[in-house]
């Protein structure tokens, strides 16, 4: 019994006195990535746009005695994720870990149903705070060679009334192939989570929330939910475990994949959908 307690200690700091950025930490995965990041000994730094949901991360760090900051920031412009980043290096001096969480779909319905302006709004929120997160965190991490980035996509890609969404994460999936291939020279790993269908019980930012304070309209309130349900139940029928997962089971992925368990892993998609296919 001593000896496995001695092992799951040591598992269970993987990532000891790791600087790990996770973006889109007030909630949902976010929240329960920083939670298991901190948990494995990393020091965290919380992202996020909305004070409420990241302060009540931080807070929750803070009570467990992990190292935290907390940055509000807006990831959808370059500028934001430079800021990011030099906060996070005036307060801990390198990065080790960048988890790019945030994004997730504003609107479900079909896509002739879109306005122009909804697919822009859509991969402003989903993929272009990667990009720009990955863009600004390269040339530290270069400096250092050596940093592991993950990245979260999406099973949407192969799902129904998404598709600005699903285009977001495609090219996120593209983009942590070509980055993995153009930086392993400099030490620094590139991956990528798919989670399936995930509940968010901690949720504090609407989904149809495009800026803080504004909330986005959205189709007729019975036409949106049939959607929906059509939507839960296509990816429901595409699974092997048949239930939805929750957002530990996504943070276990990614942690696997931020620590140097996974040092000879790049370039490469853990697929955390139970099954889906």
């Amino acid at each position: 019994m001593t000896d496995e307690l001695d092992f799951r200690a040591a598992g269970a700091r993987r990532l000891k006195d790791k600087i790990c950025i996770v973006t889109g930490a007030g909630q949902g995965i976010g929240r329960a990535t920083a939670r298991r990041l901190g948990q494995e000994g990393g020091k965290i730094v919380v992202a996020d746009r909305v004070d409420e949901g990241a302060t009540q991360t931080i807070t929750e760090l803070r009570e467990h005695g992990v190292e935290a900051i907390k940055v509000l920031v807006d990831l959808s412009t370059f500028s934001g994720a430079e800021d990011l980043m030099t906060q996070t290096i005036a307060a801990f001096g390198r990065i080790d870990v960048l988890v790019n969480n945030v994004g997730g779909t504003i609107w479900m319905k079909p896509f002739h149903l879109y306005s122009e302006d909804e697919v822009k709004l859509e991969l402003e929120r989903s993929l272009l705070p990667t990009l720009w997160c990955c863009r600004a965190v390269l040339p530290i991490m270069m400096e250092q060679n050596a940093g592991s980035i993950v990245n979260l996509g999406s099973q949407s890609v192969r799902g129904l009334y998404r598709a600005p969404y699903a285009s977001s994460k495609g090219g996120i999936l593209a983009l942590g192939k070509v980055l993995a291939m153009e930086y392993g020279r400099y030490g620094i790993r590139v991956n990528t989570v798919s989670p399936g269908g995930t509940d968010i019980p901690d949720r504090v930012t609407p989904r149809l929330l495009i800026r803080p304070g504004v909330l986005a309209e959205d189709l007729a309130q019975q036409e949106s939910d049939d959607f929906r349900r059509e939507m839960v139940e296509d990816s429901r029928n595409q699974q092997s475990l048949r239930r939805r997962g929750v957002p530990e089971e996504q943070a276990a992925a990614v942690a696997f994949l931020a620590s140097d368990d996974a040092s000879f892993i790049t370039g490469d998609v853990i697929n955390c959908s139970g099954g889906q296919s």
